[in-house]
């Protein structure tokens, strides 16, 4: 019985280039504006909930509406700056967040089109060693180790040849 293909995908070295470069100019283009926060900075920020950004939205409009109104310890155009460029970041997560979400799904038929067909050619392979062909025992023996504590079902397999 042959195993389902859950996917089947191929790049070309021209596409791999392309893309490779596309994500090369995105990183240069954000060297210096991005920066990397530690787990407990991102605890300490948090992220601005849908809520709190219709308050930054409320306020920023009645502070175009009632400049005088504004604390003279707020920075009005440092606020203006920051506003449109999260907006202008917030754009590009949310595509970059939809694109890498795709390669990541991809990559989990593909890792588990790979794994599937991995065990069946060690099943094989078992097979092989146990009818003597000749070199498949030691390609068994050394395949063997990887599956003794990773996948509980070939381990069970193995403890019921061996008995």
């Amino acid at each position: 019985m042959a195993l389902e293909n859950l996917i089947s995908i191929s790049f070309t070295e021209e596409e791999l280039t392309q893309l490779d470069s596309h994500l090369l100019g995105i990183r240069q283009i954000l060297t210096g504006k991005t920066v990397n926060l530690t787990p407990d900075q991102r605890r300490q920020y948090g992220r601005i909930a849908n809520q709190n950004k219709l308050i930054v939205d409320k306020a920023k409009n009645y502070m175009e509406q009632h400049p005088d109104w504004i604390p003279r310890f707020v920075d009005k155009s440092e606020f203006d700056r920051d506003y449109t460029a999260r907006q202008q970041v917030e754009n590009r997560v949310q595509l970059l967040e939809s694109l890498s979400t795709q390669l990541v799904d991809t990559k989990t038929l593909l890792d588990h089109d790979n794994y599937n067909n991995a065990l069946s050619f060690y099943r094989m392979l078992r097979f092989l060693a146990g009818e003597n062909e000749p070199g498949a025992k030691s390609v068994y023996e050394d395949m063997k180790v990887l599956f003794s504590k990773s996948s509980p079902v070939l381990a069970q397999e193995e403890n019921d040849i061996e008995q």
